[in-house]
Order: structure tokens, then sequence, then C-alpha cells
């Protein structure tokens, strides 16, 4: 029967624990030992235990092993950083090239920009000349084309918002007809409030001439009435009876 599998964790009893360590540390010394012979190696190993002991196991002596050891940390240590000195001033190189790159691109789009605009003309000969006008014009006829295209834009706006206000002004048209259907208006026409002022002033006018001429036919009625009254030496009431079997006559014959 094989042995069962042991679960690698601390062990709480500390006679089994005791037990354990000297059994695995005699074994692994063995090992070690075997692994030098067998190999042709240069083994060592430390191991302190928990109360402090030291065990220790060298083909080639501790001090040769461990000076070894130093060594080869030592190289490791300088190879490793060796490469990143390397890989630093190569990047720095890189980084001040990429900047003097990209200082002399703008410095030639600054002059390109200058030379758009008109200024800095007198290093260019005649055919570097003859392009910039070429690329001055292409640029102009661009900026026509796109002035040309945000007006014809404009100008359908506008003609957009202008048949929806003839829609409108449409719809609200026939609404007025419908209305005027539902409740026809009177023929006559209501003035204004000046008209109307005007109109009572002129009535009253009238009303107040007509009023005079009134009374003056009728004072002068009494007044030709009195004169022959007292003309006759009559009184006022016989005289309105004897007039009015005249005026009743005169009826009768017409």
């Amino acid at each position: 029967m094989g042995r069962g599998k042991i679960e690698i964790k601390k062990i709480e009893n500390a006679n089994s624990r005791q037990v354990t360590f000297s059994k695995r540390r005699t074994g692994l010394l063995k090992k070690a030992k075997e692994l030098a012979i067998l190999c042709d190696a240069e083994v060592a190993v430390i191991i302190f235990s928990n109360t402090g002991k030291m065990f220790e196991f060298s083909s080639s002596g501790m001090k040769h092993t461990l000076s070894r050891y130093n060594k080869c940390k030592d190289s490791s240590e300088a190879e490793v950083v060796e490469p990143k000195t390397e890989e630093l001033c190569l990047t720095e190189k890189e980084d001040s090239k990429m900047v003097d790159i990209l200082q002399d691109e703008i410095a030639k789009l600054e002059t390109k920009q200058l030379r758009l605009l008109g200024k800095d003309l007198t290093g260019l000969g005649l055919k570097e000349l003859q392009n910039l006008e070429q690329q001055l014009n292409e640029g102009l006829s661009s900026v026509k084309e796109r002035k040309e295209e945000l007006l014809m834009e404009q100008l359908e706006q506008s003609r957009v918002q202008e048949q929806r206000a003839m829609l409108e002004n449409e719809t609200l048209r026939r609404q007025v007809e419908e209305l005027r259907c539902l409740f026809p208006l009177t023929e006559h026409i209501v003035p204004t409030y000046l008209q109307y002022h005007h109109m009572e002033r002129k009535n009253a006018f009238v009303d107040n001439g007509v009023k005079s001429s009134s009374l003056f036919s009728i004072c002068a009625n009494e007044k030709g009435d009195s004169d022959t009254t007292l003309h006759l030496g009559l009184p006022t009431d016989v005289h309105r009876k004897r007039k009015a079997p005249e005026k009743e006559t005169f009826s009768n014959d017409s």
C-alpha cells in the first residue's frame, strides 16, 4: 500500500513538529550530498531550526561556496544595471533627436504660414513664388466654394421658412372664412371714436338749430297773436278759442 498524501501546513503539536523536522532535515542533507556526488555539483545547504540552531552542509566548503555566490550575485546585478543605463542613454538620445526633428518641423510650418500671409518672401525665387501663388489661388477658390455652399444653405432655409409662413397664412385665412360663414357680419360699419364724436357734434348742432328755429317760429306766432289781440283789445284766451274753430273750418274746407 502507498503512503497517503500529507497536507502541507504547520504542525501544531510541538513533539510531532520536532520529530518531523529532524527526519526531513536528515533526508534533505542526504539528498544534497547525493546530488553533489552524482552530478559533480557544488552544493551548500544551511538550515535554521525554530529554536535557532544551525545545520549546514557544503560539498566544497561553506566559505568558498558563499564567496562564489556573492561574486555571481554582484556580476548579475551589474549586468542588470548596465543595460538599464544603456537603455536610458539610448532613450535620451532618441528623445533629443525627436525634439530636434519636431523643432525643425515647427520652424518650417511657421515660415510657411508667414509666406502664405505674404511675409518673409525675400529668400524665394520665381518658381517658389509661382507655387505659392498657386497655393493661394487654390485656397481662395476653396474658400469661395465653401462660402457659396453656406449661402445656398441659408437661402434654402429661408425658402423653407417662407413656405411655412405661406402655409400658416393659408390655414389662418381658411379659419377666418369658416368663422365668417358661421357668424356672418352685418353690413353696418361701426364708426371709429373720432368719427362718432364728430357725428355727435354735428347732430347736436342740427338739433340746436331746429330747436332754435322752432322756438323762433313759436315766439313769432305768439308775438303776432299777441299783437293782434292787443290791437283788437281782446284777451289772449279768447283769441286762441277763436283761432281754433278757424283752423277746423279750414281743414274741413280743404
